[in-house]
């Protein structure tokens, strides 16, 4: 039996390490992870997304410079925490992946790491694909992608 691949994109991950709404999902999907339910995935792109978003939320007041660092420490040590124990698939950029990213783009007119998400969720053969993004959420859904709108 195999175990079901959740996608988070950067706007789920996110929700992992600042309270948002969604995050209790979110905590919910690594709980399962943790025991060994569901597989966690996402692009290894995903992680420059994530620490721009906590280096802006640092910029903008969102996050003081002791809370940035803290969340930047917890994802980077979760990253390779989950990547050791075998429950998170970092998804490479690779050429065919780009190749159907690029596809998605033209078909349905979304910025190229957008398209990327649903890519590679698609590659890892993730059941669901969750984002805090709703036009991300409806184009993933038009690509036949079981996904969930957090939040």
């Amino acid at each position: 039996m195999s175990v079901p691949v959740t996608y988070l994109d950067s706007s789920a991950i996110i929700k992992r390490y600042v309270k948002e709404p969604g995050s209790d999902v979110v905590r919910n999907v690594f709980l399962r992870a943790y025991s060994g339910e569901v597989l966690t995935a996402f692009s290894i792109w995903n992680i420059g997304e994530v620490l721009g978003a906590f280096d802006r939320a640092r910029r903008t007041g969102r996050l003081d410079d002791v809370a940035y660092k803290t969340v930047r420490k917890r994802f980077l040590k979760e990253v390779r925490r989950m990547t050791k124990l075998g429950i998170l698939v970092l998804v490479p950029v690779r050429a065919r992946i780009l190749f159907e990213s690029w596809r998605i783009v033209e078909r349905r007119h979304i910025y190229v790491a957008d398209a990327l998400q649903i890519a590679s969720a698609r590659h890892v053969g993730a059941n669901p694909f969750m984002t805090g993004d709703r036009r991300l959420h409806n184009v993933a859904t038009l690509e036949n992608i079981n996904a969930v709108l957090l939040g």
